[in-house]
């Protein structure tokens, strides 16, 4: 499709048409990132199993930041992160949104995801580029089917996590149950850093923290929207057997951490008593193992209720990782130079393309040209900006730990990964020894492929890992003179969906749309209406499954024939196997049954190895 298209469609286009308009407070520090420490940014990730309370969560967050004036609600469709419209109409999240806001003197980048499994794309790309998270769980569920799915998202990409537990208010609720599930699910030792206190659970009036002994009272008669609330120290004399638990679980809470940090074990050797340990000393601790994923914090409040979401804020920046404490191999090879990740790709209301990127190392200036790695070409930077979840606000300049949107790249896809020219220069050879090293690779099949896949420290950023599609239907449109629009809406949406399959089948020619599940195609047909007005037709869906062997089968094949007068033979012996991993990298992997077979010679490679491979994987695939 040419650009001339894309723009003309996007131009006809309004996402944002049916949004009520959202009064934000004046973002301040958007060009102010000179005064500002890298330190004392966080970029952290909403993740849960769906209906866990994460965009309620992050709706409190930005409206007692001051971001927002007045409290979004789900079920009335007006909340910030969920502004698309099937996103209000559903009440769920289907797409992650991004978010920044300012809190005591610290800014920090929110993404929140989508809950269901059918959008877990989502989830996979942002906490790729998250360097924390909170874990949100239903507190009258515990640990939930999704929950361990995005848990092990995070894990892969060693992102430390909070866990909060929410909707205490709910009838049923057992923090120890919820504990317990953590334990046996999650496979880690959650550590409470404060508990609820009250009558009884549903009308729990504050919360208790263990590492400053200290008491958060809610009264909502006086602030019926929790902003304000009175914090109060415990005492032995005043708190009674509140104080004992309390006391109880600070001293578990450092009998732990005196394993993991010297310091803290060291200080406990030095004072007569537990309760002498400065708090201080204990949240350095805490932080310390936190981000090292030793330890994992939980905390408790009810969103919706507006409990317990300040403390929650707190335990973000005090625990939670900034850019400078995350380690990441690949930076030694571009030094101060650009270096950033594609995580994400949008439309906004004037249609252009809207890429997100997190910044690894480097400055991206507004207007200045870009190397794109992956795709060997060079694109420039029209506008930069803050993201504010459907709205932007442009800056001259991004730094290192930063989350923005860039607009005009046109060869940008997820996944790529940018630098600077200067950038290009310094790591040129590196790529020219690892491309000459994967080219060895390719022509020399007789090597484990798989044990070269990727090269430790890569240069290129690893790429999106993209789920296999779940369920498949077949996509019309109206009249063949919709056609065209119906291309170039699937095509824009691809670009935006890595989980979207579109291809054509060779047989029928009818155009099939994969995707992860039913809810993901509904979405899809609704945005295809709305967004580009084709209203296409979608056949009944169907399961997207395959047929495999289940044990190693040898199979050996003679071939004679008369040339030109003259005979000439072929034998091959072929043998496939069954495997679980489904990530593997398939090759046809070459075995002479002699030492001096023709196998071994370049000829042989060059004449032969391709059309044996496409052979071999043609069969393998229809049969």
């Amino acid at each position: 499709m040419t650009l001339l298209k894309l723009n003309k469609l996007f131009i006809n286009r309004s996402l944002r048409s049916f949004i009520t308009p959202r009064k934000y407070s004046s973002f301040h520090g958007a060009n102010n990132k000179a005064t500002e420490d890298v330190r004392d940014l966080r970029n952290i990730g909403i993740i849960a199993h769906i209906d866990a309370g994460k965009t309620t969560t992050t709706e409190r967050m930005l409206y007692y930041s001051g971001f927002t004036k007045h409290l979004g609600d789900v079920d009335h469709g007006d909340t910030v992160t969920d502004y698309m419209e099937e996103e209000r109409n559903r009440g769920i999240t289907i797409n992650s949104a991004v978010v920044t806001y300012h809190w005591n003197k610290h800014r920090v980048n929110l993404i929140d995801t989508p809950g269901h499994v059918d959008f877990t794309i989502e989830v996979e790309r942002s906490v790729r580029v998250l360097d924390g998270a909170v874990t949100i769980l239903d507190a009258s569920a515990g640990v939930e089917a999704q929950t361990v799915t995005v848990w092990k998202q995070a894990s892969k990409h060693h992102v430390p996590s909070l866990i909060y537990l929410n909707k205490l208010d709910k009838m049923g609720v057992s923090v120890e149950l919820c504990l317990e599930s953590i334990r046996q699910r999650l496979h880690i030792e959650p550590f409470l850093i404060n508990f609820p206190y009250g009558p009884d659970l549903q009308k729990f009036q504050g919360l208790v923290d263990i590492v400053e002994m200290a008491k958060y009272e809610w009264d909502l008669a006086k602030s019926p929207d929790g902003r304000k609330f009175s914090v109060h120290q415990l005492t032995e004399k005043s708190d009674g057997k509140i104080w004992e638990y309390a006391m109880k679980e600070r001293s578990n809470l450092i009998g732990q951490l005196s394993n993991t940090d010297e310091k803290i074990a060291d200080e406990v050797l030095l004072v007569d008593s537990i309760d002498k340990i400065k708090t201080e000393f204990v949240r350095k601790a805490l932080r310390n193992a936190t981000m090292k994923r030793q330890l994992t914090p939980v905390l408790c409040g009810s969103s919706l209720k507006n409990k317990g979401v300040q403390p929650l804020m707190n335990a973000i920046y005090d625990y939670l990782p900034s850019p400078n404490d995350r380690e990441f191999p690949f930076l030694e090879y571009y030094g101060s130079d650009l270096c950033a990740y594609a995580f994400k790709t949008i439309h906004d209301q004037q249609k252009n393309p809207q890429t997100f990127f997190r910044i690894y190392s480097g400055i991206m200036h507004s207007g200045s040209d870009i190397q794109n790695l992956n795709r060997h070409c060079k694109e420039k930077v029209k506008t930069l900006s803050r993201i504010l979840a459907n709205d932007y606000h442009r800056i001259t300049a991004a730094h290192q730990g930063d989350i923005v949107c860039v607009s005009g790249l046109t060869e940008t896809r997820t996944g790529d990964t940018v630098t600077s020219k200067e950038g290009l220069a310094r790591i040129r050879p590196m790529l020219r020894q690892y491309e000459h090293r994967h080219h060895e690779e390719e022509e020399d099949s007789s090597h484990d492929l798989e044990s070269h896949d990727d090269l430790d420290h890569d240069v290129v950023l690893a790429g999106l890992q993209v789920p296999s599609p779940v369920y498949f239907c077949s996509v019309e449109p109206p009249s063949m003179a919709s056609q065209k629009d119906l291309d170039l809406a699937l095509e824009c949406l691809q670009r935006e969906d890595p989980s979207l399959k579109v291809e054509v089948n060779q047989e029928t020619g009818q155009t099939i749309l994969s995707g992860m599940g039913e809810l993901h195609l509904e979405v899809i047909k609704h945005r295809i209406l709305s967004e580009f007005k084709v209203d296409a037709y979608m056949g009944p869906l169907q399961i997207a499954y395959r047929e495999t062997i289940e044990d190693k089968v040898t199979h050996t094949e003679t071939l004679e024939s008369t040339v030109g007068g003259s005979k000439h033979h072929a034998g091959i012996t072929l043998t496939v196997s069954p495997s679980t991993d489904t990530n593997r990298k398939r090759n046809v992997l070459f075995k002479p049954l002699e030492e001096k077979s023709f196998m071994m010679t370049p000829k042989f490679r060059k004449m032969y190895k391709s059309a044996i491979e496409n052979a071999v994987k043609t069969s393998l695939s229809y049969g």
